[in-house]
Parts: C-alpha cells; sequence; structure tokens
C-alpha cells in the first residue's frame, strides 16, 4: 500500500504540473465519483465511498481540500453501530478554496465560494460565500462581484514572465 501512495502522489505532482487535469478526473470518475463538464480539481478527493460524491460543471477544487463522507465518531456514543454516511453536492460554477474540509451531507448550490480553510458543516443555497469553522455566509456573489472587479486580471495563456509583468506594472490593483 505504501508504494501505491508514493506512486499516486508522484503521478499527482505530474498532473498538476503539467496541467492536464481531465487524467486526474477520469481517475476519480473510475472511482466513483460523479464529475460534470470543464471542471479543475487538484485536491486528492477520492474517499472510501466515492460514489457519494457529486460535482456540477465548471467547478475548481483547489489543492488541500477533502471530503469526508463517513463518521465513524457514532461508534463511541452508539456502540452498536460503526458509521453515519452523507452525501457531498457541489452545484454547478462552485470554487472550493484550498484547504477547505467538506463534511458528509453537504449539498452546495450553484455559483458558491468556499474560501480557503473553510470547515463546511452545514449545506448552503445558490449563490454564496462562505467562510470559517465552522463555515458561514459572509456575502452574496453580487457584492463580491462589486468588490472585488477593481482588482482583477486577465493572466490565461500568459507565461510566467508575462504575467510577473503584467501583476507589477500596476501593483494597486494588488489586493492589500
Amino acid at each position: 500500500m505504501r508504494i501505491f501512495s508514493t506512486y499516486y502522489f508522484v503521478y499527482l505532482k505530474y498532473l498538476f504540473r503539467n496541467k492536464d487535469n481531465n487524467i486526474l478526473i477520469n481517475f476519480y470518475r473510475k472511482k466513483g465519483v460523479a464529475i460534470g463538464t470543464d471542471c479543475a480539481i487538484y485536491s486528492k478527493i477520492i474517499t472510501p465511498e466515492s460514489y457519494l460524491i457529486s460535482i456540477g460543471d465548471n467547478v475548481t477544487i483547489a489543492p488541500g481540500v477533502r471530503f469526508i463522507t463517513h463518521d465513524n465518531s457514532v461508534s463511541k456514543v452508539l456502540p452498536e453501530f460503526t458509521d453515519v454516511f452523507g452525501r457531498i453536492t457541489i452545484g454547478n460554477n462552485c470554487f472550493i478554496g484550498a484547504g477547505s474540509i467538506i463534511l458528509p451531507g453537504i449539498t452546495l448550490g450553484n455559483t458558491c465560494i468556499v474560501a480557503a480553510g473553510s470547515v463546511v458543516t452545514k449545506s448552503f443555497a445558490e449563490g454564496k460565500i462562505i467562510a470559517g469553522n465552522p463555515a458561514k455566509e459572509v456575502s452574496t456573489i453580487e457584492n463580491y462581484r462589486q468588490k472585488i472587479k477593481p482588482y482583477c486580471f486577465t493572466v490565461k495563456a500568459m507565461d510566467e514572465e508575462q504575467k510577473k509583468s503584467v501583476i507589477l506594472k500596476d501593483t494597486k490593483l494588488i489586493v492589500k
């Protein structure tokens, strides 16, 4: 098993470096995760119950995100049982920030943003920005659009030097 883990992480590093996310997404689909189109997944999202995870279209899952589909703690308070299981459903156009944890039974509506490091313990409706531990609503998508638009860049298809030049050209656009 240790050899598999070592090769698996080498494989993930290769995929992230080469930005061929489709290979990784197809691997997750074979493990049972339902994944829509145009997704970018940079975390190990499979669980022993991967068939309980459903991800919509155009979803980004940043590095270090964990999906948890079961809870064994019930065995400590109800010794006759071993686990509680829950589906995780991520809507279309969602972004899950680095290091977030999504617990069993969670549904995120379309166009939700989960801030980095959040622990999502309850479901949220469409168009919410959530953050914290436990995660709570901190804004709506519309308010976020208005707040962040003056600081936005477009760096798609730029190499590292071009990107650096564009970012450093106008430092007042860098979020403070």
